[in-house]
Parts: structure tokens; C-alpha cells; sequence
């Protein structure tokens, strides 16, 4: 792997008194898709909740291209290249499909806008029909479109995607999991967290396994996927 985009290195967090990162590492170089896999309470969330400014990390570095992020508010590391699509989609539900994509712009004034805006529809067809409708009457699977398109009119560098298969139905979680390796191939890293590790493993080039906030196993998705521990724990597989 070249030299990574996005790189932790040592990062411990803690809500009060209680410690939820414990010397995490993990890197997401260019062009790859990183799952992030672990059961719930783990330190998944609070892993991108860290990365994105949300939470300071007591100690350890997070950098993007080589530039420390730590200390940054979260809307300076957005402005950076660093976008997050949240569990639960958080869109908004009173306004239209049109308004929340442009509300993914709101730090940007370049030019490439109007052409993200195409990216987006071209990538997510049922939007460009419901431009006018209101986000809160969407499907749960049009939410997440619609999630992951107003982060893309963020211009991300790198795309953190926080359960986005959660509460869909299976046919909708192939279509979420297709959208997600298009986004991939049109040239955007990605750290995926996904309950559905075997989804997550699938689509992604690396993997890491989290543990009550370490990180435990790491290595090509592949070989996570044939690992008995993992097969055991998140795939449920005796």
C-alpha cells in the first residue's frame, strides 16, 4: 500500500472516566474500501465520532495526507476532505431531496459543485425523480441514498460510512453494498463499519476487527473472511 490518506496511529478516547479507544491504529490508503467490523459497543462509532472532530482523543495522532487533524473542529476536518454519512442517515426529514444535497455543499465554493450534484443523481437515479419530495417520506433504502449523496456533495477525500446497511432489507442491503463499491471506483476512499461483517468483508479491501476499543485482527478482507475467529464471532459460523 502507498503512503496512507487517512492514518491513526495510538489513539485512545474516553467518554468520562471511561476509556472506549485503546491505542487504535489503521490506515486507508487511496483508492481502497476499509471495514472497520466489532460488535456493538466495540468502538466503532466512536472510532469516526474521533476521526471527525466529534470527540478529542486523549492521546495518539490522526492525520490526513501527512497533516495532523487533532485539535481541528469537526467542520475544519470536513473542509479538510473528511466526510461522514452517520448511523440512522440523520437527514432532514421537513426538506426536500434537492435541499438536503445542497446542504452537503454548504463549505465549498468551488466549481466542481454542479458537477458532484450529477455524480451524485447519476450515482442514485430515485433521487433525481424525487428532487421535490421531502426526505422524511422516503424509503429507509431512499434515506440512505440520500445519506450518502449529501456526503458526497461534501467532496470527500475519504468517506466514512457509519452503518449504512442498518434496519434495509436484504434487497436493499445488495443495493446499498453496490452503490457503495461504485462510490469506491469513482476514485473515493471509504471506512466502512457494518454490522453485517460478511457484507463489509466482502466489499472491502482490508479489514479490521475491534474489540472493546482495540483493534485485535487486521488484514486483507479475504483472509478475515477465512479466519475461524472472526468466522465464529461475526459471521456466524460454528
Amino acid at each position: 500500500m502507498s503512503a496512507p490518506i487517512l492514518s491513526l496511529s495510538g489513539v485512545e478516547a474516553y467518554y468520562g472516566r471511561i476509556q472506549a479507544l485503546r491505542g487504535l491504529s489503521l490506515d486507508v490508503g487511496e483508492g481502497e474500501i476499509v471495514a472497520l467490523i466489532g460488535a456493538n459497543g466495540a468502538g466503532k462509532t466512536t472510532t469516526l465520532r474521533t476521526i471527525s472532530g466529534l470527540l478529542a482523543p486523549a492521546r495518539g495522532s490522526i492525520n490526513l495526507f501527512g497533516e495532523s487533524i487533532v485539535g481541528m473542529r469537526a467542520d475544519q476536518i470536513v473542509r479538510k476532505g473528511i466526510v461522514q454519512s452517520p448511523e440512522g442517515r440523520r437527514i432532514f426529514p421537513r426538506l426536500t431531496v434537492l435541499e438536503n444535497l445542497r446542504l452537503g455543499a454548504y463549505a465549498r465554493t468551488d466549481r466542481a459543485i454542479a458537477g458532484d450534484f450529477d455524480r451524485v443523481l447519476s450515482l442514485f437515479p430515485r433521487l433525481g425523480e424525487r428532487l421535490k419530495q421531502k426526505g422524511g417520506t422516503l424509503s429507509g433504502g431512499e434515506q440512505q441514498m440520500l445519506a450518502i449523496g449529501r456526503a458526497l456533495m461534501a467532496g470527500p477525500k475519504v468517506l466514512l460510512l457509519d452503518e449504512p446497511s442498518l434496519g434495509l432489507s436484504p434487497i436493499l442491503v445488495d443495493t446499498i453494498f453496490n452503490v457503495i463499491a461504485d462510490v469506491n471506483r469513482s476514485g473515493v476512499p471509504i471506512l466502512l463499519i457494518e454490522q453485517n461483517a460478511r457484507k463489509a468483508l466482502q466489499v472491502a479491501a482490508r479489514g479490521y476487527v475491534l474489540e472493546t476499543g482495540t483493534i485485535v485482527k487486521s488484514g486483507p478482507a479475504a483472509t478475515l473472511l477465512a479466519d475461524d475467529d472472526v468466522r465464529k464471532a461475526y459471521l456466524g459460523e460454528d
